[in-house]
């Protein structure tokens, strides 16, 4: 019987062929937390009385949803983490000094790679599955046994195979692929399961694209979201200045088993805009374009849609033009890199010029944390990645998710809109 990519990493991992709903222990490659989510971990770890991590050098912290700290109790949460980095002398600890969203700094410092199997105490995990890893979200508690043991326990996820088929139009990127597969699936229709991304649509998509298909898995309640690893994947590796490991590649059987199978004609999809309050409620930009709906704020950034090529696009919409007069586009780097690279092709100044505040790395606005809150009753399109009630701030807002062309194209018009109409 053969198997998916996701059933051979955990049978690499055991020592045995695993296959989908076998209960096994693994080991894993990277653990990762952030300024949230790691101070619980910590506090479990310590409380247990343990003294030393089972594998430090597969133990990632990077403080990214309050930094710079917001208020005192998000300093506070800091220092935790800071303190333990010091006293572990972890070698992946990342704040200011060379800050990031965690999901766009690890692929960017080549701390994941092909074959791994990683965690992370936050639901975005599944981002690195872009790199044909085995990638998912776990709770603090989860973390900690994993900070203590090198490992954990999985339930082996059934898997549904998402064919892509056809080349994408000129605005389609992998944040309307996902939106698409999250619109068919719904919230919970990939409940415990892998979305395998294939397709001959999949050549087509930069490893920007790809990181945001995967980053959206869990939206369909996917415990992973996974592309097999080809000459996109190997692009993208040869540019790290190092890597953790050797990549370890895999690729599914042509007789493993899916639970279903889904197949979406990417040619003929337009831009879709998810409305509020469910990343499943999507529509296509032209019935936005019909409702004619008024924006007060534009967010472009996270680890959905922070890293280069947004602010490429971003730039080429926005160049020469002004920013509505009643909206606020604020733009947000995933790494500090991406920053720099942006400044340096005049990406920033150009945005500026045209009206956008740039900001940090952060997850910031995403998570209605800091750096834009929504008000009452204000309306922002944003490229993240969720936009239940109150997900930015006031439970009066509302939210809606495109991707950036789109994003890009309503701060100008100030009203949702389709970038191949400017």
């Amino acid at each position: 019987m053969g198997q998916t990519i996701t059933e051979k990493i955990f049978s690499e991992h055991v020592g045995h062929d695993v296959f989908a709903g076998e209960i096994i222990r693994s080991n894993i490659d990277m653990v990762i937390g952030n300024d949230i989510t790691t101070p619980i971990s910590i506090k479990a770890f310590e409380d247990g009385g343990f003294e030393k991590l089972a594998n430090p050098d597969g133990f990632s912290i990077v403080l990214d949803h309050f930094i710079p700290a917001k208020d005192i109790a998000s300093a506070n949460q800091a220092r935790i983490s800071r303190d333990f980095a010091m006293k572990h002398d972890l070698k992946h600890f990342f704040d200011e000094k060379d800050m990031g969203i965690e999901h766009a700094l690890l692929p960017e410092k080549g701390l994941v790679v092909p074959g791994d199997v990683i965690i992370g105490a936050d639901s975005h995990t599944c981002t690195h599955g872009a790199l044909g890893a085995f990638s998912t979200g776990m709770g603090s508690t989860d973390i900690s046994f994993g900070m203590i043991t090198g490992g954990n326990w999985f339930k082996v996820p059934e898997a549904i195979k998402v064919v892509f088929s056809g080349k994408p139009g000129k605005y389609i990127t992998g944040k309307d692929l996902i939106l698409e597969v999250i619109r068919i699936l719904g919230v919970d229709g990939a409940l415990y399961k892998t979305l395998e991304f294939t397709g001959d649509s999949i050549p087509f998509l930069t490893m920007d694209d790809r990181f945001s298909l995967c980053n959206m898995a869990i939206e369909a309640g996917a415990k992973n979201g996974i592309i097999a690893y080809d000459e996109i994947t190997k692009e993208f590796l040869d540019t790290r200045p190092s890597l953790r490991s050797e990549p370890k590649i895999f690729y599914s059987d042509e007789d493993a088993a899916y639970c279903q199978v889904l197949e979406i004609d990417v040619a003929a999809l337009e831009p879709v805009i998810a409305y509020p309050f469910l990343p499943s409620n999507g529509h296509s930009v032209s019935t936005a374009v019909n409702d004619n709906i008024k924006v007060d704020q534009v967010f472009i950034g996270s680890c959905t849609n922070g890293r280069l090529s947004d602010f490429k696009t971003a730039c080429e919409i926005l160049e020469g033009k002004k920013v509505a007069r009643h909206v606020r586009l604020i733009l947000t780097p995933g790494t500090q890199k991406i920053l720099r690279d942006a400044t340096k092709a005049g990406y920033i100044d150009a945005l500026v010029d045209a009206g956008a505040v740039v900001s940090n790395p952060t997850c910031g606005a995403c998570l209605g944390g800091y750096m834009g809150i929504l008000g009452d009753n204000e309306v922002c399109i944003s490229t993240t990645n969720r936009n239940f009630v109150g997900r930015m701030g006031s439970r009066s807002s509302k939210i809606y998710l495109s991707n950036t062309a789109v994003a890009a194209a309503s701060a100008i018009s100030g009203y949702i809109t389709d970038p191949s109409s400017l």
